[in-house]
């Protein structure tokens, strides 16, 4: 992926939090959030000129770009953009998501009213917006609609807690672990049933068990946090507290049976093939059958060991899961699945249960201070529940004409100068040369939206129900995503809906996907300069295309399967040169000072750093020869700058940002990208063309006579 701050990396895709996809299902462009429970996005307006080069009000003319080149592009752009108080930092993805999201708001303002003139698709996303703007009525019903919930948990004992797990998880609730669908990583032609750990309610495992005051401030925040959610609930406040300090406890065992997020990068080390019996007795005394029920898997599991076979992304976590649950008490069980639905419906609930649960998402975990207004919100919530619906006219109204011709152009030429890069590759041998090509021709492009738009004829929307339909999209999708298992995989199927303003490359299918909604200014401008165009869009269409071929995707080949076409010598030469961008990135600090300081994830964060090299090499490669090619002269000053310039002026801005410490620090503990202004310098210092663009000395900062290259 890219980057956007979101809420982990499937909380892109719209989907139900029962349905677990592939780890490296998606590999999106921008960086997500890692707050699990609020989607916090939203930007102030930018004024963006059509056909401009580039944002020249974001330059600092007083610093020097050979110096640091980030504070030379963006060294204003903090101060004209102020970081609203319902945001946790503002960047370009941000101020791009805002105008979408007010694009959106507009689309669905028109279809919220009653009208015998809407079409179906019209009267679902129009009521959909419509139940979730009526926050009078969801106060006026209170604890009603979730109510039926909260009593089947209260009458459950541990025999019926699998059926129970599966209607939660179903309806978006992440109890205990996760269950869902992805290809399979040894044959991509096969859609298989996976479990994987899960039932986390803070971002990952390590806020459990990393000692620092800081971490444990924030575990005391969680438990005041679960309390205060349990006494809205009804709860008492002795009883709140005890319970909270309880799921704690239960949790931190969930977490330390966890693998980290560094570990999960590693595609084999989260496929592991299983019968179901052997899946079976690896949970006893739990029976899997009654769950299988609840959350409508197929009667059949064809899979990669036959029929009813499995894969198990983390076969040490399901054990200890179980020990943990058979050693805690009902009462505890009982008010973890509690604040568990609480959590994940807090938006379609009384207001103080919903602001509750942003102030510790929000505010405590990424330093927000407010919460974006109920129409943004709302407007999100119908792309995740009615993406292509929504997509539909989104896309017949912001990405028409020549946009999809232009940036498919684009991209066979950043796809032909990667073909000519491979040739360059002095480390890479002949035979592994001829198999990296193979793959690169076998990459599927995917421009804007789908070829044939999914069907929602079967999904019941209420104009009165805001948690209904919450639950019916999840349920829906999560019966969509299931169904899935044993059949013949969709190749023309999209991960993200047409107003994202993110992309993303897939492994498994072998393809590279930028929805509509990135493919818009600043990013992408058909009647822009070429070399900005190049610098933004380019540089994240090389992005994708790189994620093939980093240390995650270059472990499966061009059909999409996880098989080993590296000879020995290769892949050892591959790996001293990823593991250089380790140890650059691995030297910057985030945030914080002395013992409070974070430095950023260079292992965590290898695929991203790796793509953002890659795809900035391939998109200046594609953009001489395409400014050859029209004979364009690239040396010519536009608003003071040639073309070179103005190219990697762009690439930065991409990355020009004001976040708030607290959402760094949950950033570069979380999340597989790098903070913004490491992306911008850290891959500036690696472009052999660069130094030449500026003038730069030799073995100034940003030209090191050392620097790190893959691709």
């Amino acid at each position: 992926m890219i980057a956007v701050r979101r809420s982990g990396p499937f909380a892109l895709l719209g989907l139900a939090a029962g349905v677990v996809l592939a780890p490296l299902a998606t590999r999106p462009a921008v960086a997500q959030s890692p707050a699990p429970k609020i989607h916090d996005e939203a930007a102030p307006p930018t004024h963006y000129v059509p056909g401009a080069s580039f944002d020249t009000s974001a330059i600092d003319p007083t610093a020097d770009p050979c110096q640091d080149f980030y504070k030379f592009a963006c060294g204003k752009f903090a101060a004209n953009h102020p970081i609203p108080a319902d945001q946790s930092g503002v960047d370009q993805f941000y101020v791009l998501y805002n105008v979408n999201n007010q694009e959106l708001s507009g689309i669905l303002d028109k279809f919220k009213e009653p009208s015998p003139n809407r079409t179906a698709s019209e009267q679902k996303i129009g009521d959909y917006y419509a139940a979730c703007l009526n926050t009078k009525l969801i106060d006026e019903k209170g604890l009603a609609p979730i109510q039926p919930l909260l009593a089947e948990i209260d009458r459950s004992g541990k025999t019926g807690l699998a059926y129970l797990t599966g209607e939660l998880q179903r309806i978006g609730v992440n109890a205990f672990f996760g269950f869902g669908q992805q290809q399979d990583f040894k044959d991509a032609t096969k859609q298989v049933a996976t479990f994987d750990q899960g039932g986390l309610g803070l971002p990952e495992r390590d806020y459990y068990t990393r000692t620092g005051d800081k971490d444990k401030q924030i575990r005391d925040q969680y438990v005041d946090h679960i309390a205060k959610m349990l006494v809205l609930a009804g709860v008492t406040p002795e009883k709140a507290a005890t319970d909270a300090k309880n799921i704690l406890t239960f949790e931190t065992k969930l977490a330390v049976a966890s693998m980290t997020n560094t570990e999960r990068r590693d595609p084999v080390a989260v496929y592991h093939p299983q019968t179901l019996a052997e899946f079976e007795s690896s949970v006893a005394p739990m029976n899997v059958k009654p769950f299988f029920e609840a959350i409508h898997a197929p009667s059949a599991l064809p899979g990669p060991l036959g029929p009813n076979s499995i894969i198990n992304a983390n076969p040490k976590f399901f054990p200890a899961a179980i020990a943990a649950v058979m050693q805690a008490d009902t009462e505890t069980l009982h008010a973890y699945l509690k604040y568990q639905v609480l959590t994940t419906f807090a938006g379609q609930l009384p207001h103080a249960i919903d602001a509750e649960n942003f102030h510790f998402y929000g505010t405590v975990l990424n330093g927000q201070p407010e919460q974006r207004s109920r129409d943004k919100r709302c407007a999100q919530m119908v792309d995740n529940s009615l993406g292509e619906a929504l997509g539909q006219v989104y896309v017949s109204q912001y990405f028409a004409g020549d946009s999809k011709p232009k940036t498919l152009e684009m991209v066979h030429d950043i796809e032909a100068a990667m073909d000519k890069d491979i040739d360059t590759l002095e480390w890479m041998s002949p035979a592994t040369r001829v198999k990296a090509k193979d793959k690169l021709h076998a990459v599927a492009d995917k421009i804007g939206y789908p070829d044939h738009w999914r069907d929602y004829s079967k999904l019941a929307v209420s104009p009165t129900d805001a948690l209904g339909n919450t639950e019916h999209g999840t349920a829906f999708e999560n019966d969509r995503q299931l169904d899935k298992i044993g059949k013949p995989v969709d190749k023309l199927e999209w991960g993200m809906t047409p107003p994202t303003v993110n992309a993303y490359y897939n492994p498994s299918m072998n393809d590279i996907n930028f929805p509509a909604g990135i493919l818009q200014p600043v990013f992408f401008d058909p009647r822009a300069d070429l070399a900005v165009n190049y610098g933004h869009a380019g540089a994240v269409i090389g992005h994708e295309l790189t994620h093939g071929f980093d240390d995650q995707g270059a472990q499966f080949d061009g059909a999409g399967n996880l098989q080993d076409w590296w000879t020995a010598d290769d892949k050892k030469n591959f790996e001293t040169r990823t593991g250089c961008l380790v140890n650059e990135y691995g030297a910057f600090t985030a945030v914080g000072e002395g013992k409070d300081a974070v430095k950023v994830n260079g292992k965590l964060t290898l695929g991203e750093n790796t793509a953002d090299n890659g795809g900035l090499l391939l998109a200046y490669m594609a953009y001489l020869a395409r400014a050859q090619k029209q004979g364009i002269d690239i040396t010519k000053k536009i608003d003071g700058y040639t073309g070179p310039q103005r190219f990697y002026i762009a690439f930065a801005q991409n990355w020009c940002e004001n976040p708030r410490p607290e959402q760094v620090r949950a950033q570069v503990l979380t999340d597989p990208h790098s903070p913004d202004h490491f992306r911008a310098n850290g891959a500036i210092v690696n472009q052999p063309a660069f130094g030449t663009a500026f003038g730069c000395k030799k073995n100034s900062p940003m030209t090191p006579d050392k620097n790190c290259r893959v691709w």
